[in-house]
């Protein structure tokens, strides 16, 4: 089905070309793609198909009519993959900081879909034909453990596991400051933000999808802290929003900590900036194996991107004395 967005022009934005305003607002379609939306006469303003070239008014309603791309046979590529566990009905992988997990706006090759499907050929013909296996995602930005299927009655019984929330999914990551409680739960509902196609936020009471993340502070430093979360429900980018909405967004995470200030270590500063993505680390994952019923749990350590900012922050809080853990 095709997506319906709407907007309002506001008044910066008075005066903008149509194409150029479309460019900032749906920055995960490419212009050629925006182009042929306003071609085709998908894109209205007040109700009527505009030009490219019209000149934007404050106040005016802006409304797109997105379909959905192309279908299209993913191309297997043969990239190694770090794999934990293998049999005839799944695949168990330590997904890589930086690798897209399947094709989308903007990526089509390189992803981790395509890698498992050099591997295990078989798997094209399970679950979607552009996410052949992929049972649930990792951002690209953040590394760890992922399960696929190799076979579709594999693909059936772990994304029913998923719907009755019976996958144990364990993170860990760093975020800005330490949280004022122990542990907790974060219980707000997630939609994608009305300003940005590529962002999810907290959406008002009585929309969006519920989500539920649990956390718990492993260490506190004097200006982050490591925390463990488990989802109980998987939303798209569920801890980067959480964290952020109680005032600690992720190191590294540049889409929900934008504004933040930059630490005052510049160690610190300089670590963030090799980290690669996002401090944000899968490191657990358990699950039921949909053939023989019997249990699997896998861990993953922390990569060195992520440990080796850990450690700084260890160091440094043994100079100053500063109690770690909590």
């Amino acid at each position: 089905m095709s997506e319906r967005l709407a907007f309002t022009v506001g008044a910066a934005e008075s005066g903008m070309r149509l194409d150029h305003w479309l460019v900032t607002r749906l920055s995960d379609l490419s212009r050629t793609r925006l182009k042929a939306l306003v071609d085709q006469g998908r894109v209205r303003v007040d109700g009527h198909a505009s030009k490219a070239a019209h000149r934007l008014r404050a106040g005016e309603r802006i409304e797109a009519e997105i379909p959905p791309p192309p279908a299209a046979t993913l191309e297997a590529e043969p990239i190694p993959l770090a794999i934990l566990y293998e049999d005839d009905d799944v695949l168990v992988v330590d997904k890589p900081a930086g690798m897209v997990t399947h094709p989308g706006a903007g990526r089509s090759t390189g992803t981790l879909a395509a890698a498992a499907l050099a591997h295990a050929p078989g798997m094209a013909s399970v679950g979607s034909h552009r996410r052949p296996g992929i049972v649930h995602r990792l951002d690209k930005g953040t590394s760890g453990l992922m399960v696929l299927a190799k076979t579709q009655r594999a693909y059936d019984a772990l994304t029913a596991q998923l719907a009755r929330r019976s996958v144990t999914r364990r993170y860990l990551c760093l975020a800005h400051g330490v949280p004022a409680h122990a542990e907790g739960v974060i219980d707000k509902p997630l939609a994608r933000d009305p300003r940005s196609r590529v962002r999810m936020a907290v959406a008002p009471p009585g929309k969006g999808k519920r989500a539920v993340t649990r956390f718990r502070v492993l260490e506190r430093f004097s200006e982050a802290a490591l925390v463990e979360c488990q989802l109980e429900t998987g939303r798209t980018h569920q801890i980067r929003v959480h964290l952020a909405s109680v005032g600690h967004p992720l190191l590294g995470d540049s889409t929900y900590g934008r504004g933040r200030r930059g630490p005052a270590d510049p160690e610190l500063a300089g670590s963030m900036d090799r980290l690669g993505g996002v401090a944000l680390h899968a490191a657990g994952l358990a699950f039921v194996h949909p053939s023989s019923g019997r249990p699997l749990e896998f861990a993953s350590p922390l990569p060195y991107r992520i440990e080796g900012l850990l450690s700084h922050l260890r160091r440094k809080n043994d100079s100053t004395g500063i109690r770690r853990r909590s």
